[in-house]
């Protein structure tokens, strides 16, 4: 089950969430399709020639949030560099797909530079959170995830109850169907508690970062925090019952091109 669109338009065109799509997936294309771009012709790194996938993951090593590393005080830019880099075709898909539906009205509502700092502050804070967590780690944490996990919080509090299509998949069994935000979002974050909560897997099994998407999540609802209140705070709430401050978006199925086929007795 997973969100497909949201019904709540914004006002202008979000830029800085095109852009940021656009450049999370062309640092993947470099870093897995042709990482010998980033790292010259593929030769020697510590005088060994590498593998296209051993040089993905060395460039995760220097471009990921490693703590081990930043317990010795090196690597800070981990911090901001990691958001930028994915571990794999649906790592990347199904963070884009978050960031699409939501993050554009945060943009709108916060306008694109003020966006662009939360969005890279709450990464931050999401990778310090993981930090904190594991601080003697030596895996590299990657992954735009911790960055839309504050998108989510901001857009929780501030628009709780627009309506969100999703996608349910049983089997064969395919359905959209239509609920507010809140339940969709403290679901996800319902899921990173738990995963936190959870013992470590001592064989490195659950490679999933909790502590960044549990950190990035609050951090978001915190720095969304000072913008809610100056609309009024919970009297922002009542106004709109929760809803965007905006007539909502319709969507209408259209017919399909596919002939129908009577059946004849």
């Amino acid at each position: 089950m997973f969100p497909i669109r949201d019904h709540n338009p914004s006002g202008r065109t979000p830029w800085i969430t095109r852009v940021l799509i656009a450049l999370n997936f062309i640092v993947f294309l470099l870093t897995w399709v042709m990482p010998e771009v980033l790292l010259g012709t593929g030769e020697a790194v510590a005088g060994e020639k590498l593998s296209s996938d051993e040089l993905t993951g060395f460039l995760f090593y220097i471009g990921g949030m490693v703590p081990a590393f930043v317990s010795e005080g090196e690597m800070l830019h981990g911090f901001l560099t990691s958001q930028f880099l994915h571990a794999g075709w649906m790592h990347l898909l199904g963070n884009m797909l978050f960031l699409w539906i939501f993050g554009d009205n945060l943009e709108d509502a916060f306008g694109p530079l003020k966006y662009l700092c939360f969005y890279l502050i709450c990464g931050a804070a999401a990778a310090f959170a993981e930090y904190l967590a594991h601080p003697l780690s030596e895996i590299p944490m990657v992954g735009a995830s911790g960055s839309i996990a504050g998108v989510l919080g901001g857009y929780l509090l501030l628009y709780p109850r627009a309506k969100v299509d999703v996608l349910l998949i049983f089997i064969i069994f395919f359905r959209v169907f239509t609920i507010p935000a809140w339940i969709v979002l403290m679901a996800w974050f319902g899921l990173q508690v738990l995963g936190v909560t959870t013992p470590d897997d001592p064989e490195g099994g659950d490679m999933v970062a909790y502590w960044a998407h549990a950190g990035g999540f609050i951090a978001g609802l915190a720095l969304a925090m000072p913008f809610f209140l100056r609309q009024g705070g919970p009297r922002f709430w009542s106004r709109f019952d929760g809803h965007p401050p905006h007539p909502e978006a319709g969507y209408v199925l259209s017919p399909s091109r596919i002939p129908k086929v009577v059946r004849r007795n």
